[in-house]
């Protein structure tokens, strides 16, 4: 507190009014030296524009209803872990060490009519060597896959299709 009294009581403003002088919001940040404060405008982040694929049919007939249903990559397992276990069990498949019916689930049915048709038809199971991948559009996903047949290299070629809400192999191709 002070002993002059003339400031004992603060002051009492009845009414303040503002006056915008511009309507340039960078008109506080043309002097040269608050320049280099300015602050930088945040990056508008670019939505991913999702394209869905028409599932494979094959030339099956499906009631509307029923009909499958293509699902976004993002909400279907992991590709990179899907891709290796699954190319591993179809060259069990191939040199006859594993049943074709463990993956069932995994193909269409046509597809799977190929994987029975070739299981067996490898005398050893062949060694992954380099596996490259592709996604062409949302909830698509091609691979091809090295192999080494003893001293021959092969490729396992095979594509999978996001529907109903898991990863389903529409082309599958040992060259």
């Amino acid at each position: 507190m002070t002993t002059n009294p003339i400031f004992d009581e603060p002051p009492k403003f009845n009414r303040i009014t503002l006056t915008a002088i511009s309507s340039d919001e960078n008109e506080d940040w043309l002097h040269p030296v608050l320049e280099i404060f300015r602050p930088q405008p945040l990056p508008q982040l670019l939505k991913k524009s999702r394209l869905y694929l028409v599932p494979s049919s094959f030339d099956d007939e499906f009631d509307p209803d029923f009909a499958p249903e293509p699902t976004s990559a993002q909400d279907l397992p992991a590709l990179d872990e899907w891709c290796t276990n699954f190319a591993r069990n179809v060259l069990e498949v191939f040199a006859g060490r594993r049943q074709p019916a463990q993956l069932i689930k995994q193909f269409h049915h046509r597809i799977f009519s190929e994987l029975v048709k070739n299981s067996g038809s490898e005398k050893e199971v062949g060694k992954i060597r380099k596996i490259h991948m592709s996604e062409p559009l949302d909830g698509i996903c091609e691979t091809t896959v090295t192999v080494r047949f003893g001293a021959r290299l092969r490729s396992l070629v095979f594509r999978f299709e996001g529907i109903d809400n898991r990863w389903l192999c529409t082309a599958l191709t040992l060259l």
